[in-house]
C-alpha cells in the first residue's frame, strides 16, 4: 500500500512507510499482532518488525508486555497535546463554542479542512437527550454537511473540483447532493447568506448551522456549527441558532485578528 508519492526522489523510504504504519494502526482502532501489519499494509514480516522495533525505541509504538501486540504510543499524545496548544484557534473559540451550545441547547463543533475533508477539532455536547454521534480528530465529508459547506464556500472553483474528484459525492441520504453543479451553486448560497446548511444531508432527521471563521487575510480555514434534530431545529428556533452561529464565528474572527465579514 505504498503511497501515491513513494516514487518522488525526495521521499526517504523507511520514514515513508513509518507513517503509513501509524496510520494503519490508528485506524484499526485496537491493538495489532506483527501479522496483522504486515498483511494490512503488504510489507513483509521483517520490514514491519524493523519499523516497529525502532518506533517502540522512541516511543512512538508500543507493545503489550503479555500479547505481543502493538499499539500508537505515548510519545505520539505527547506530540498531539503540543500540537493542539499550538493552534491558538482551539483556546480562543472555546469559551464562545461554550456559550453558543448553552445559548441554543444544540450539539456545537469548531472544525478545520484537512485533504479534503472535515476535521472536528472541538465539541461542546448538546444538553438534549439525544447525542450526535461525532468526536474530536473525526473527520466527515465536506460536500454534505453544514462545516464542510462553509468552508468549502470560500474555496476557488478549481479547489471545490479538485476535492470533489479526490473524495467524491457519494450520497449518504436522499437529500444529498451529489451533482458538482448543484454543490457549486449551494457554496454560492452560502457565500450570499454568510453560513451553510446540512438539511438531513449526512443523516436523516438531522440539521446543522455552519459558518466561517476568516483570518487576518480573509480566508477562511476555520468553521463553526451547531447541529441538532429537525423538530428542534426549524421555526423560531432555527432562526435564532442561525444568528447566534453567525456571531460566534464573527466573535472568533475578530479575535483572531480579522473583521467580522459575514453579512
Amino acid at each position: 500500500m505504498e503511497s501515491d508519492d513513494s516514487r518522488k526522489p525526495s521521499h526517504v523510504r523507511s520514514l515513508e512507510r513509518a507513517m503509513m504504519l501509524f496510520g494503519i494502526i490508528a485506524e484499526s482502532g485496537q491493538e495489532m499482532s506483527l501479522t496483522e501489519i504486515s498483511v494490512k499494509s503488504g510489507w513483509a514480516k521483517s520490514t514491519v518488525h524493523g519499523l516497529l522495533s525502532t518506533l517502540r525505541d522512541y516511543h512512538f509504538v508500543d507493545q503489550s508486555q503479555e500479547t505481543g501486540r502493538y499499539r500508537l504510543g505515548v510519545r505520539l499524545f505527547e506530540l498531539g497535546n503540543a500540537v493542539a496548544k499550538s493552534w491558538d484557534v482551539r483556546v480562543v473559540a472555546k469559551p464562545h463554542l461554550a456559550r453558543l451550545g448553552k445559548s441554543i441547547g444544540e450539539t456545537v463543533h469548531l472544525a478545520a479542512e484537512s485533504d479534503g475533508e472535515v476535521l472536528y477539532l472541538d465539541k461542546v455536547e448538546s444538553n438534549q437527550f439525544i447525542r450526535i454521534v461525532s468526536e474530536v480528530g473525526g473527520r466527515l465529508p465536506m460536500h454534505c454537511s453544514g462545516l464542510g459547506k462553509a468552508l468549502l464556500a470560500y474555496k476557488t472553483g478549481a479547489e471545490v473540483r479538485r476535492i470533489a474528484d479526490k473524495r467524491g459525492l457519494a450520497p449518504l441520504t436522499r437529500r444529498t447532493i451529489t451533482s458538482l453543479p448543484k454543490l457549486l451553486a449551494e457554496l454560492e448560497k452560502t457565500r450570499t447568506r454568510g453560513y451553510a446548511m446540512d438539511d438531513g444531508e449526512i443523516m436523516d432527521n438531522l440539521r446543522c448551522v455552519a459558518a466561517p471563521i476568516f483570518d487576518c487575510g480573509g480566508a477562511v480555514h476555520y468553521a463553526v456549527s451547531a447541529s441538532g434534530l429537525y423538530s428542534s431545529m426549524r421555526g423560531e428556533p432555527l432562526t435564532r441558532a442561525i444568528q447566534l452561529v453567525k456571531q460566534t464565528a464573527e466573535t472568533i474572527s475578530r479575535l483572531t485578528g480579522a473583521g467580522a465579514r459575514n453579512p
